[in-house]
């Protein structure tokens, strides 16, 4: 029997760990056809079937699964090898991948864009916009972006940005034909834009404090989005109201294209922090990318 090639055993892992030619097709950078081909190769080589296929999912055979075990450690040692080589090299390199949110990139992240790329050229930065609370570890992140208090106990976490707090904005449009809210019980009253963390998730529920006392209000409206940027712009349009980071609006309070209502109800919550996994090897990109973000307030 002919030994499998390394690119086919990597081929291989790519798809039983996506259970998906197009995902490990796009992973590995290349056509789903040809990954199809491989695995068949490979297969034949073998002389036994790795994976099930159906019109709608992937999953590995028995033996399948037990060749991913023995090799997905290789993989991840090799990996962690060609990074360590990188350290000998005079200048920081390779590519980062950190899993974030739109206004977390525009509030903790855009600002050192400009002068970190200047300063370490050889360090891709690639940014992955999600608000499922990816699990970085599974989905093979580097790092994420997370509220202080949703990080787990397990993973480092450095803190990238101040305290804040959410506001309730509308345009003067909106709301010379709506009357402003006195309270949050008030929103029910108004077309309120919401947000969606994840296609399967509930939509998410307004948070307030007042003396003391936190609560939710379930806020209703036509739009629903996934993305805090999409609720800013519709805001801004005069489609409702939106409940946005008041850093974000600040710039559209200042000139006047938005008001904000209930600020004595809006509650301060735990800045942003970078996190990854307390096992990770800090190579010194990383090492970089984790200095240029630090909060230092």
């Amino acid at each position: 029997m002919a030994s499998p090639k390394v690119n086919d055993l990597q081929a291989f892992l790519a798809v039983a760990q996506e259970q998906s030619f197009t995902r490990a097709a796009a992973r590995l950078g290349v056509t789903p056809s040809a990954l199809s081909h491989t695995i068949r190769a490979l297969e034949e080589r073998l002389g036994i079937r790795l994976l099930t296929r159906t019109t709608r999912n992937v999953a590995p055979t028995e033996a399948g699964e037990r060749l991913m075990r023995s090799i997905a450690p290789l993989f991840e040692q090799l990996a962690a090898e060609l990074e360590a080589l990188g350290e000998l090299r005079d200048t920081p390199s390779g590519t980062l991948r950190i899993s974030c949110t739109d206004d977390q990139i525009e509030l903790c992240v855009r600002p050192m864009l400009a002068g970190f790329l200047r300063q370490y050229p050889d360090i891709t930065l690639e940014f992955y916009v999600d608000y499922g609370f990816t699990n970085v570890v599974e989905e093979r992140f580097d790092a994420g972006i997370r509220l202080g208090e949703s990080i787990s106990k397990d993973m480092i976490a450095v803190r990238i940005g101040p305290d804040w707090r959410l506001a309730v904005v509308g345009s003067p449009q909106y709301l010379a034909s709506h009357r402003p809210p006195a309270t949050p019980h008030e929103l029910t009253r108004h077309e309120c834009i919401n947000i969606r963390h994840r296609p399967s998730g509930t939509i998410y529920a307004w948070e307030f404090e007042r003396d003391g006392q936190a609560f939710t209000v379930k806020a209703d409206g036509q739009l629903v989005f996934n993305s805090i940027m999409h609720v800013l712009n519709a805001a801004v349009d005069g489609l409702g109201l939106g409940y946005v980071p008041e850093e974000l609006v600040a710039p559209y309070l200042a000139d006047g294209r938005l008001v904000e209502v209930l600020a004595d109800w809006c509650p301060v919550f735990q800045g942003y922090h970078l996190y990854y996994p307390n096992r990770r090897q800090a190579s010194p990109a990383f090492s970089a990318l984790v200095e240029a973000l630090r909060y230092h307030g």
